[in-house]
């Protein structure tokens, strides 16, 4: 039996990781990164300590979902999740975006309701039309 021993890899130089952690460039998304913490073990984390407390809080599925939208600005948590994530991050509301003001929201389209509606059903009836005669049914 022979044992091969490798050189020692040198940090930067070893093979690429084949999952690394992301987030959105918010402030609470750069914190759980910073901590090395998937979204999974996030959630995981609020559960176990809400447990701890004896309070109620939603679903593991419904966190994940809630955790992301949190991270990309798209809702803010309420008081009790903020308390929770201040205490599993151990950092303060601000370290975690929450005190900051909200992006501004993109401009409505000019177009009204109406003519969209419109271009909707245009684009329907068209694709109706192709997907019938492509399968070689009356339109």
């Amino acid at each position: 039996m022979t044992a091969t021993v490798e050189a020692p890899v040198q940090p930067g130089q070893g093979p690429q990781q084949p999952y690394a952690l992301q987030s959105a460039n918010t402030p609470m998304g750069r914190v759980r990164v910073a901590r090395g913490w998937s979204q999974e073990k996030v959630v995981r984390a609020l559960t176990l300590l809400a447990e701890n407390w004896g309070w109620q809080i939603a679903s593991e599925s419904s966190l994940k979902v809630q955790l992301s939208r949190w991270e990309h600005d798209v809702t803010r948590p309420g008081e009790t999740y903020r308390v929770l994530l201040c205490a599993v991050y151990r950092a303060t509301p601000d370290e975690l975006g929450f005190n900051r003001p909200r992006p501004a929201k993109a401009p409505l389209p000019s177009q009204s309701l109406r003519d969209r509606v419109s271009e909707l059903e245009a684009r329907l009836e068209m694709l109706t039309s192709y997907l019938s005669m492509s399968e070689g049914l009356p339109a």
